[in-house]
């Protein structure tokens, strides 16, 4: 295999559970099981169809000739009629009534709907699982004060277990976004070659109402229970759009979370997972770069700009059917699927694994914290009497050249040690040092982890079937 192109969708990033919903066997025993629908559901409308020739169908669901398939496909240059020959030749005795009255589509969009409502199932149990381990990691850092950053500039100070919120909440978003979409995904129905039914109407003698019920009953068959209430040829590609929407949404929070990640293992302030054997770097023995969070941002930036492709497909979709959306939805949905599933993947991993450390948070907290406890400082002198726009004029200096001594000198910050020595504010160092610890930089990062986290518990109660404990992750770069 090594003398051609191998997707690395597949080989390196997505699982097997995910490759397996886009395989070709899913898709072409879709084919048949939609086509014993059919027959089923003609059969119980009155059409002259035997329970042999379903049960011929149904027995050779999965025995797909693949050689057979690709033969017929090079004389007919038509995958459905190739495979409709395939199936016809192991069902000799169903042959005259398979796809009766459908077109392509029938198979072809039904399967699309099925497997994207399969693979959404499958995201939805891997975004739960996140949520349920970043909510882990939120209860337990929820009191880790740690510095904030604006403009990754340092910021009045948060806990670590209050930043974690910040990446539940995208998830949380994503899950209610994808919800949506799976409550609005229907099946496409059995509508003829331009949505009329035309055929249908001609095969039940002009009785409309049965035209309708086959639909229905299809639709039953294949378990959905809500069908596209009008079509051309295919099921509008805006559907597609919607659910890569969906996906690409996850990546922008997943791509969000690598590049926290990212910046505070530079910091050193936590390390994402790292084997024994890991190497960092081919060249510098010593690195512990943090490949699996760049891994999962160089994903995400593939299912964002993905997501484009169902939407300019949606858009240049001519009247009732144009074949220039096939190659590019054969590519880009599955593509989405893959990638979305490897991201979650890593995404689970990471959190799962992050280690902190606690004493460089502290740290980084403490070299900038003086600053921060001029506030308390200025208002504490105050209330003892002293004059308010002397005292802010007296920190403004004292922290522009204590600022400028730890920029141009690398020196330690002494602006503390430098307000205790200056005689308006009337303080020794040891009483500036219990106004610190009097005080709550924090504000109520706390409590805001603690409330929102009442309510994440409350949604993954609610899917606890649905959250995964074991999620393992390709860690090949």
């Amino acid at each position: 295999m090594a003398e051609f192109y191998e997707n690395p969708l597949c080989l390196r990033y997505a699982s097997d559970e995910m490759k397996r919903i886009f395989s070709s066997d899913k898709k072409f025993s879709t084919w048949r099981k939609l086509w014993v629908a059919l027959a089923e559901a003609e059969k119980e409308l009155g059409i002259n169809i035997t329970d042999e020739q379903i049960e011929e169908m149904k027995a050779h669901l999965y025995d797909i000739d693949y050689e057979r398939a690709r033969y017929y496909e090079n004389i007919t240059r038509h995958d459905v009629m190739a495979h409709i020959k395939t199936f016809c030749e192991v069902c000799p005795t169903a042959a005259p009534i398979v796809h009766l009255g459908a077109t392509s589509c029938y198979v072809g969009d039904n399967t699309d709907i099925i497997l994207q409502k399969e693979a959404l199932l499958r995201i939805k149990s891997m975004l739960l699982t996140a949520i349920s381990e970043t909510a882990k990691f939120a209860e337990k850092y929820k009191n880790l004060q740690t510095l904030a950053y604006t403009h990754f500039q340092a910021a009045q100070p948060t806990t670590l277990g209050k930043r974690a919120t910040l990446w539940i909440q995208d998830l949380m978003m994503d899950l209610e976004r994808l919800d949506f979409t799976l409550d609005g995904l229907k099946f496409f129905g059995c509508k003829g070659t331009t949505g009329t039914g035309a055929s249908f109407l001609e095969l039940f003698e002009g009785d409309g109402e049965k035209v309708v019920k086959l639909e229905k009953l299809i639709a039953e068959k294949m378990g959905f229970d809500k069908v596209y209430a009008v079509s051309g040829q295919t099921y509008s590609r805006k559907v597609d759009y919607f659910t890569l929407s969906v996906l690409s949404g996850i990546a922008q929070s997943a791509q969000k979370f690598s590049s926290d990640i990212r910046l505070l293992s530079h910091l050193k302030e936590v390390d994402e997972p790292f084997e024994s054997g890991q190497v960092g770097s081919s060249a510098m023995a010593y690195k512990r770069n943090p490949m699996r969070s760049e891994r999962m941002a160089s994903l995400s930036k593939f299912i964002i700009a993905d997501a484009m492709n169902p939407a300019m497909t949606a858009g240049t979709q001519w009247f009732e059917r144009t074949l220039d959306d096939s190659a590019n939805r054969r590519i880009s949905i599955p593509e989405a699927f893959l990638a979305t599933d490897g991201v979650l993947t890593l995404y689970i991993n990471v959190i799962k694994g992050l280690t902190v450390y606690p004493n460089v948070i502290k740290k980084h907290l403490d070299e900038e914290l003086p600053f921060m406890a001029t506030e308390n400082i200025l208002m504490y002198c105050v209330k003892q009497g002293g004059d308010r726009q002397m005292l802010h004029e007296a920190i403004r200096k004292h922290s522009v050249a204590a600022g400028k001594a730890v920029k141009q000198d690398g020196s330690k910050n002494d602006l503390l040690d430098r307000i205790a020595a200056d005689p308006v504010f009337k303080l020794k160092r040891s009483d500036i040092d219990k106004i610190i610890e009097e005080s709550n930089f924090t504000g109520i990062a706390s409590k805001q982890t603690d409330d929102y986290l009442v309510e994440v518990y409350k949604v993954l109660e609610y899917n606890k079937d649905k959250v995964s404990e074991t999620v393992e992750a390709n860690i090949n770069v």
